[in-house]
């Protein structure tokens, strides 16, 4: 068995936005993607937790908090109990050095904190404030819960997602989610470029769950203005071009394929020792194909199974067809590309020992990403980062008063895992 390469923290690795200091006051996974991204890189985040700690922590498989441990890697943690007198001003004087804060409350609660954009930006005029809801701050819904399955169902997702004669599929993962918190990390740099060179102000960014899920579906709504027809729910086939599907091989396995060109397509059909298909006037182009389409998976389906996985990947390959192989987490924890490119790592860990995560995306041949430490406990950099900012008398206050909170790691689970020893 292949073992992926080790990686350890390094606290001395810098990055590209070395020096820039982030407010994280999001919870769950947008916020936290949106933030792993500033600090995969080098930005200084600090979350700003509650006594419970983000509600991302609580995401644990069989006791493991696996999400943590990637979506925190890189960041600082301070605890405040923001219901306790004196914790929103440890959050202003915080606000009042950084150059952007992070924030995923439902609209109206940060104003309902004091912490109104218009009261950080007269403490720090400069300051990019990014604001992750659901619905926006605006607008009819803006009030209303706004999870990362709402709007995977509101934005015509799901409707588009499944077969035709089942139920619409929500995706298995936080699609929604993950989008926003990349929409996210690019819109706070676009307006801290903005600051830095163009000397302008701070802003707010307004960001929503839904509208950067709608936007990545394709003319969907112009589709619809234009002919009439809504996208139909077609399994794994395309509506675009044909065959593009999943299929099974001889050994139960699954291969996707996909004939984007017309080249690839007519590449497809001579290799299975079918060129008719492209010549005849049906199927010689992709609208055909698809209006001839369960005859040309027929086709394609029956040269695939009736040759195992290994078999069809070198077949096709050698005929230069775009097909692979459909992966599980098992399989690509042993997959040599995966391996050698690195995209999965092991990480050091304290209590795991080593823990499998994706590595810093995307690489940089000059200021690349890093890992230079591990995923916080609670409150792990209170001293670190608030005694210089306040004081050791004002620290202590607000200490005794409840209002920071002393650090705590959440624990362990109750039966070890498996670790990798150090090669």
């Amino acid at each position: 068995m292949a073992r992926l390469h080790t990686q350890r923290f390094d606290p001395g690795l810098a990055g590209p936005l070395a020096g820039l200091r982030v407010v994280d006051m999001s919870r769950l996974v947008a916020g936290n993607m949106l933030t792993l991204q500033l600090a995969d890189f080098g930005a200084q985040v600090v979350k700003i937790e509650p006594p419970a700690g983000d509600t991302l922590r609580n995401f644990r498989a069989d006791g493991y908090d696996t999400w943590w441990k990637t979506y925190a890697r890189n960041k600082h943690s301070v605890a405040l109990d923001l219901r306790q007198p004196g914790a929103v001003e440890v959050v202003k004087a915080m606000a009042a050095q950084a150059d952007a804060l992070i924030e995923s409350f439902r609209p109206g609660v940060l104003e309902a904190m004091g912490l109104a954009p218009d009261v950080l930006l007269a403490i720090n005029p400069k300051l990019v404030i990014t604001r992750l809801s659901g619905w926006g701050q605006t607008g009819p819904y803006r009030e209303r819960p706004g999870f990362g399955t709402l709007v995977e169902g509101y934005s015509g997702f799901a409707s588009m997602n499944g077969f035709a004669d089942r139920e619409p599929v929500l995706p298995p993962m936080f699609l929604g989610d993950m989008t926003a918190g990349l929409y996210g990390a690019s819109a706070t740099m676009m307006a801290l470029w903005e600051v830095r060179a163009n000397g302008g102000r701070g802003q707010v960014v307004d960001l929503s769950l839904f509208e950067p899920m709608l936007s990545i579906l394709g003319p969907q709504s112009a589709n619809f203005r234009f002919t009439g027809e809504v996208k139909q729910r077609t399994g794994s086939r395309s509506s675009t071009t044909a065959p593009r599907n999943a299929y099974l091989t001889a050994d139960g396995q699954w291969v996707c394929l996909s004939t984007s060109t017309e080249t690839m397509a007519a590449r497809l059909f001579h290799a299975i020792g079918r060129p008719d298909i492209t010549q005849d006037p049906r199927t010689s182009t992709a609208r055909g194909r698809l209006q001839h389409v369960e005859e040309i998976d027929g086709i394609v389906g029956g040269f695939i199974r009736g040759r195992t996985l290994a078999e069809n990947l070198a077949f096709f390959e050698q005929a230069q067809v775009t097909i692979g192989p459909m992966c599980d987490a098992s399989q690509l924890l042993d997959d040599p590309y995966v391996i050698e490119r690195r995209s999965l790592v092991d990480v050091e860990d304290e209590e795991l020992g080593f823990v499998p995560m994706h590595n810093v995306t995307p690489r940089m041949s000059t200021t690349p990403g890093g890992f230079r430490r591990p995923a916080p406990a609670i409150g792990e950099h209170n001293r670190e980062l608030l005694l210089p900012l306040l004081g050791a008398a004002e620290y202590d206050r607000l200490l005794t008063a409840g209002a920071i909170v002393e650090a705590r790691r959440p624990p362990a689970p109750a039966h070890p895992l498996e670790t990798k020893t150090t090669p």
